[in-house]
């Protein structure tokens, strides 16, 4: 049992590697998915409860991020750029 909960920290440890906002956030998901399965088998609400959040937020996220070499939002151009 206690392999699952290092799996977990493995994959969450190792989304800090990951370059891409959206990648880090799905890497993030997967270990919260581990986690759960690590709550689960312990029988511990608040771990299940709190990754259930994490897993929801990190997908959400991964998906709203906008696409790599687009601009996050609208705003004006960077500082020292004419449009």
């Amino acid at each position: 049992m206690d392999a699952i909960g290092w799996v977990a920290t493995a994959i969450f440890a190792a989304s800090y590697l990951c370059k891409e906002p959206a990648t880090l956030r799905r890497t993030q998901a997967l270990a919260a998915l581990v986690w759960i399965a690590y709550g689960v088998a312990l029988q511990s609400a608040p771990v299940i409860v709190s990754n259930v959040v994490v897993a929801s937020l990190a997908a959400w996220s991964s998906l709203a991020t906008a696409p790599a070499g687009q601009p996050a939002s609208t705003e004006s151009s960077p500082a020292g750029r004419s449009t």
